[in-house]
């Protein structure tokens, strides 16, 4: 049988012939092989490491190019979104068995992060500065009042904790993007997590549709309902999907906004981990959560990047499809994870919470533009 280097061995389980000189084993030999067997997958070699992780990453890359290729073709629909759906429909059709599961989750945790860090390089703090004061009140207003109004709701409504916050982070923030970077720091599981993502493709959806309709019959201008989009949407596409109806004074205002409710997600994130550190929580390790998240200070740092003008245009342009392709990895990975018949027993009450956490978001930010512009 081959040994951890890869060498041939005889299997001493069996009784050896009578010509044959059985090698002698090391403690060390012996050690290494308690049972006889081979290692444990993922242990051991490189070659272990790869044939545990393997089959899940290279079902990642395929659902990511799908996912992009998807996109490309309707825009409106973000390949975020694609990639969780299409790795949930795969697991839960039986399409994906238990062997890609390892390197599906190790996507998810790895790629989730890069892909935030890579985040901040979307934003400039000067395309923020130059919001005019009314509007920067509104994106801080609706997003506080989301996320608070929306852990209320959810603690009203007697539903999960680990849910309650991501749905929170989720519809304040951005969407996805947003309630994965939460999970990672906080006590939520999968089933809450792909909850979260699941209403904010839902109601995000509902928004891109009802949203226009709605714009002449407020008697909003262009440029409101632009406010109105990217202050009251979850995701980064479907605040593009909903505003480009109006038209492109309405889509440029309405991305600004969005990107500035992206700014709070490193102080939310940051602010909730010295929360739990002030209250001696500890992850599953026993360890002590971080003051601010390694990947939070990337994510101020790349920012900055940005803030500073040396990056140039192709080199921004090739970091906001490389974060794309990041999330989207790390999305279809949770996607793998998902169990429908789970989410399903979940019945009404998260609905309820994404509903009513949406017509707050709504409310909240159109009673800004009014009050504030």
């Amino acid at each position: 049988m081959p040994s951890l280097d890869g060498t041939a061995r005889p299997d001493h389980r069996s009784a050896p012939e009578p010509a044959a000189t059985p090698l002698p084993h090391t403690p060390a030999e012996s050690a290494a092989q308690p049972s006889g067997d081979r290692p444990a997958p993922g242990a051991g070699s490189g070659s272990g490491w790869l044939a545990h992780h393997g089959p899940g990453l290279a079902v990642v890359v395929a659902g990511v190019a799908v996912s992009y290729g998807l996109n490309r073709l309707v825009p409106a629909v973000s390949a975020l979104t694609i990639a969780v759906l299409l790795g949930a429909l795969a697991r839960n059709t039986g399409l994906l068995g238990d062997r890609v599961l390892p390197g599906a989750k190790l996507a998810t945790k790895k790629l989730l992060r890069t892909g935030v860090v890579l985040l901040g390089l979307q934003l400039a703090l000067s395309q923020v500065l130059q919001l005019d004061p009314g509007v920067l009140l509104v994106v801080a207003v609706t997003v506080a009042g989301t996320f608070a109004g929306t852990m209320w709701l959810g603690r009203r409504l007697g539903i999960r904790p680990g849910t309650t916050l991501l749905v929170s982070t989720g519809f304040s923030i951005c969407g996805a993007s947003a309630a994965a970077a939460m999970d990672a720091v906080s006590d939520s599981d999968e089933e809450d997590l792909a909850t979260g993502v699941a209403l904010v493709t839902i109601f995000g959806s509902l928004a891109i549709v009802l949203l226009p309709l709605l714009q002449h019959p407020l008697g909003l201008s262009d440029t409101s309902f632009g406010v109105w989009s990217g202050a009251s949407v979850h995701e980064v596409a479907q605040v593009v999907a909903t505003a480009s109806v109006a038209g492109p004074a309405a889509l440029a205002v309405a991305t600004v906004v969005k990107l500035t409710r992206v700014v709070l997600l490193a102080p939310l994130i940051a602010g909730y981990s010295v929360i739990r550190r002030r209250k001696g929580t500890a992850d599953a390790t026993g360890k002590r959560p971080p003051l601010v998240p390694l990947f939070v200070l990337g994510f101020i740092a790349m920012v900055a990047v940005r803030s500073s003008g040396v990056l140039p245009a192709p080199v921004l342009s090739a970091a906001q499809t490389l974060t794309t392709l990041l999330l989207a990895g790390a999305l279809f990975g949770l996607g793998t994870s998902v169990h429908l018949m789970s989410l399903i027993r979940t019945g009404a009450r998260p609905v309820a919470l994404g509903a009513g956490s949406t017509v707050l978001a709504a409310a909240l930010s159109l009673a800004g533009i009014l009050a504030f512009t």
